[in-house]
């Protein structure tokens, strides 16, 4: 786990693709868990003048000098997100064809960058936040839909810094590293529609404020599409999951393990999820295959909770609870997963372990996990069990880690 996050560091990432100096202004701006260390990363090695606005979650800022940061409420968003947006915006207002916007986007920049639409309000897209975080809906959909409840994501920050150049730096944290969806985007084309977010809003049966429906019914197209980037506007993808999981493959190798690396596409119900790494942990310990043990299962993306009950806990807490049921005590496994931010949903731990023997001692202290699951309370078994992993804020996100080890048959 820690060669993992090592490795998601975005302040290497950060000065390697550095942009040369424009003619004119150099402004910073950004959002996301990991903007504030990649400001200061620039703000300490850039030479020439220098000025700008990035927002980062509470508790994950860093010190600057020439760029402002803003903290902000996250997953859920707040008054200072909006208002952080709102300096953002006016920070690149006014920009000419000689100047530069450098745009550090990281996971959890659609919550942090939080202004609304005109006509819609801000306890609307929280309601509709909540709500979609408690569905069991991807990440993907979800930004879909705050793309288009907002008035600066889906490139409407980069129309804003028109017509100066665009550089934006991303640490990913969407499987398979799409741009676009980083953030919802915010300078980069948008390939969804408003009908998309309607239709995702539906199908979870979440409730829509009459002014949020009549926008996606009637307002016309203004989000940036494709054929719309400016020419001057490009990105890269400083940090993402792909190089946490090649690295966490290489300490597992060193500590003799074969790794698995699964990939960072898993998506799915946590719980769900969870089952079937059991399924391939079990085939590794008993059958040797899809490989012999000593192994270690590696994998990441972003998987999804449906809330049903009133618990705590976050989805690597649940994932975790599904494997451990799974395994059903098995001798010859244990696994660690965490959110590589440091913060497993909204809680205060980055995730949790499982043993050989969580269930028996589980037992022991009266804790039935199928029944923290149903009530959506995992995060006070692992607790009680002594087993969480705390980590504070990393300042990256390259979404989830998980890491499981074969190392004995039954």
């Amino acid at each position: 786990m820690r060669s993992a996050i090592a490795a998601s560091d975005p302040v290497k990432g950060v000065l390697t693709h550095l942009p040369e100096a424009p003619v004119g202004r150099t402004v910073v701006v950004g959002a996301g868990k990991a903007a504030a260390v990649m400001a200061a990363a620039i703000d300490g090695h850039w030479s020439g003048s220098l000025g700008g606005v990035v927002i980062t979650r509470y508790g994950h800022g860093a010190a600057c000098e020439r760029i402002k940061v803003i903290e902000a409420g996250h997953p859920i968003p707040d008054q200072a997100g909006e208002r952080g947006a709102r300096e953002i915006l006016q920070a690149v207002s006014g920009l000419t064809s000689d100047d530069l916007v450098v745009a550090l986007i990281s996971g959890g920049g659609s919550a942090l960058l939080s202004l609304p639409r005109a006509g819609i309000t801000l306890q609307e897209k929280q309601a509709i936040t909540s709500h979609l975080l408690k569905s069991g809906a991807g990440i993907a959909e979800i930004n879909t839909v705050r793309k288009h409840i907002s008035g600066v994501k889906g490139g409407r920050l980069a129309r804003a810094a028109a017509p100066a150049s665009i550089v934006t730096l991303l640490v990913s944290d969407i499987p398979g590293d799409d741009a676009a969806a980083i953030a919802s985007g915010p300078t980069l084309p948008d390939r969804t529609t408003q009908s998309d977010a309607l239709e995702i809003l539906e199908r979870y049966g979440i409730d829509i404020p009459e002014s949020v429906r009549n926008y996606l019914v009637e307002a016309p197209l203004d989000t940036i599409k494709p054929d719309d980037t400016p020419p001057s506007s490009r990105y890269a993808v400083v940090a993402s999951a792909k190089l946490a999981l090649a690295a966490a493959a290489r300490a597992a190798r060193d500590e003799g393990f074969t790794p698995l690396v699964l990939g960072d596409w898993i998506e799915g119900e946590a719980r769900e999820v969870g089952a079937v790494h059991a399924g391939i942990a079990l085939s590794c310990a008993e059958n040797g295959e899809p490989i012999e043990f000593p192994c270690a299962i590696i994998s990441g993306g972003e998987t999804s909770v449906t809330v049903r009950g009133d618990g705590r806990g976050g989805r690597n807490a649940e994932f975790l609870a599904g494997l451990a049921l799974g395994l059903r005590g098995h001798p010859g496994v244990a696994a660690l997963a965490v959110d590589s931010d440091g913060i497993d949903g909204s809680e205060d731990n980055a995730g949790a372990v499982v043993l050989p023997d969580t269930l028996e001692r589980a037992a022991s202290l009266g804790i039935d996990l199928r029944r923290s699951l149903a009530n959506n309370d995992c995060y006070t078994a692992f607790s009680a069990l002594g087993d969480l992993v705390v980590t504070g804020p990393t300042r990256t996100n390259v979404n989830d880690i998980r890491i499981v080890l074969v190392f004995r048959r039954s």
